[in-house]
């Protein structure tokens, strides 16, 4: 999927929504566990539920690898199922890999080649060679990490160096592995006032901004703040949509809450006058 593939869904749907599949067994309507594969008929359900008004989804694979086996399968039959019944979904393996070149180019061969996702979240920390095996698959996305929302982002991703914080160093060193049609960023909602100066290292890649919803990031100012020519963002929630409900209406409500995001997306998108 190309950018321009990728906003011409999000005009059409008037959503940039990202769904994160973050299946916990121990949070599922209880009445699910009694079916084969509970993980994958929950899936199915949200899935079915929010196609319409989401772009994107993001199986976060935690929650998936700490189930062995079972859960790899119900992760396997979540993107095929996807892929199958809705072409148009990009879909994001939650996975922060990065390791030496060549145990990152078999990440990138099970995620790409074997479980045929569209992206991949990767860790830049060891740097170029450890980022780059993912890069050769052709129509395939990396999404690097650059600033993430969570507390412990401060350790690390704010020392400064000659007036640049590690961060934009990242970011600005990596945007010359790729290019905007392969390379996308994190960038936590929780950190949404600096999107504008992120915006200045890359004007043109796409961002994938965690953080809004349960987590308390606005998504008023990712907007504001990030969005571009081609909107340029994917706004991804997680919490705050799958588990609307831990009853046997839990997709009716998912849906109800991915409708209420849709609908601030599409306003949004009409200020920036993208649709």
């Amino acid at each position: 999927m190309t950018s321009q593939e990728l906003f011409e869904n999000i005009k059409k749907k008037k959503s940039f929504l990202c769904v994160g599949l973050d299946t916990d067994i121990n949070k599922i309507p209880r009445h699910l566990l009694d079916t084969t594969d509970p993980i994958f008929a929950f899936n199915k359900q949200i899935i079915d539920a929010t196609h319409d008004v989401a772009v994107a989804y993001k199986p976060n694979l935690a929650f998936y690898e700490s189930l062995g086996v079972n859960g790899w399968n119900s992760l396997e039959k979540t993107v095929n199922y996807i892929k199958y019944n809705y072409p148009d979904i990009f879909i994001i393996a939650d996975a922060k890999r990065g390791d030496i070149g060549n145990t990152s180019a078999m990440y990138a061969k099970a995620f790409f080649d074997h479980m045929e996702f569209d992206s991949v979240t990767v860790a830049p920390y060891m740097g170029e060679d450890s980022v780059k095996p993912f890069l050769t698959h052709v129509d395939k996305w990396v999404i690097l990490l650059a600033l993430t929302s969570n507390k412990g982002a401060f350790d690390f991703q704010f020392m400064e160096e000659k007036d640049e914080k590690l961060y934009e160093k990242v970011i600005k060193t990596s945007a010359t592995w790729g290019t905007e049609e392969n390379l996308m960023y994190v960038v936590g909602a929780t950190k949404a006032e600096m999107l504008a100066d992120i915006r200045k290292l890359i004007p043109n890649h796409f961002l994938l901004v965690p953080g809004v919803g349960a987590q308390g990031g606005s998504l008023e100012e990712v907007a504001k703040n990030g969005m571009n020519s081609k909107c340029g963002l994917l706004v991804n929630s997680s919490r705050g949509i799958i588990y609307a409900s831990d009853a046997e209406d839990f997709a009716e409500k998912a849906r109800e809450n991915a409708i209420a995001v849709q609908q601030d997306m599409e306003k949004l998108l009409k200020q920036h006058g993208l649709i």
